[in-house]
């Protein structure tokens, strides 16, 4: 099964999606299962993971509904207030779902950019084990410095990294992301997702040899068994059609044997997100 481990869907409305400026005008509308349903098909993807978008448990639904309409959407990754007195409850409530695998919290956006480390916060995610929820790790670089201690507290929980975390690859800096993700790599509970690096390129002027570099770090580091593919659709449609986006990986992982494209493109997204 090859699975895209990372899109998203949403009912465009331009006050909640402020995050969609005009300079992406070419996602500022719907983007349902019926558009994405041909798109993996064209690309040989048997199914996706949808993530949140948006900070309500309303997408919570929203999501949850959309994946039991369709089949090809193999799991959610929703978002829950980690923060509350009562997580715990919200947490029960969210386990009669088969659907619902995971959460995330947008922590690239957050004034504080340690609030992964806040005691409420990481309360949160210490509840996250009991019941079978993972953790998506959506981060900037410059928030890479935080991830050792607080992953190294939850050594039992599974944690994935959101689009390689986002280096400059625009302006080609790699060093001292480079430097950080080597070092999260170590650690044994930490997957990542070769996704969204075309939104952190040249957007008009990209090439997929800009992508190697980074690409080497990611596979060198965490190895074939704990990275997969996601796509960041629609999101990646500013810089690059879904095809596009797939091609710049396929291209770099002709070179691994078939047995190691199988578990990159599939099998390890299959296990990470428990996907029956």
């Amino acid at each position: 099964m090859r699975i895209d481990a990372h899109q998203h869907f949403w009912i465009f409305d331009p006050v909640r999606d402020s995050w969609i400026t005009d300079d992406m005008a070419a996602i500022q509308r719907d983007f349902i299962p019926a558009h994405l349903a041909p798109v993996l098909q064209q690309n040989n993807i048997d199914g996706c993971i949808a993530v949140q978008a948006d900070q309500t448990e309303m997408q919570n639904s929203f999501l949850l509904e959309l994946a039991s309409e369709n089949d090809f959407i193999k799991g959610v990754v929703g978002w829950v207030d980690l923060r509350a007195k009562n997580i715990e409850e919200r947490l029960d409530y969210y386990s009669q779902f088969a659907d619902m695998k995971g959460f995330r919290h947008v922590l690239q956006g957050e004034e504080d950019r340690a609030l992964m480390l806040k005691p409420e916060f990481m309360n949160g995610i210490g509840k996250l084990k009991k019941h079978g929820f993972t953790y998506d790790i959506l981060i900037y670089t410059d928030q890479l410095q935080y991830i050792p201690e607080f992953v190294n507290a939850f050594p039992d929980q599974k944690f994935v990294i959101d689009h390689i975390a986002k280096p400059d690859i625009k302006n080609h800096k790699i060093a001292d992301w480079a430097k950080e993700m080597r070092a999260i790599a170590e650690l044994d509970n930490v997957w990542c997702k070769v996704s969204g690096m075309v939104t952190e390129a040249d957007w008009a002027k990209w090439k997929p040899e800009d992508f190697e570099p980074y690409l080497d770090v990611v596979f060198e580091s965490f190895g074939v068994e704990k990275v997969m593919f996601g796509s960041d659709w629609p999101v990646c449609q500013v810089a690059a059609s879904y095809s596009e986006m797939a091609d710049i990986v396929r291209q770099y992982t002709s070179t691994l044997s078939l047995s190691e494209q199988s578990v990159f493109w599939g099998e390890n997204a299959v296990n990470f997100y428990n996907i029956q």
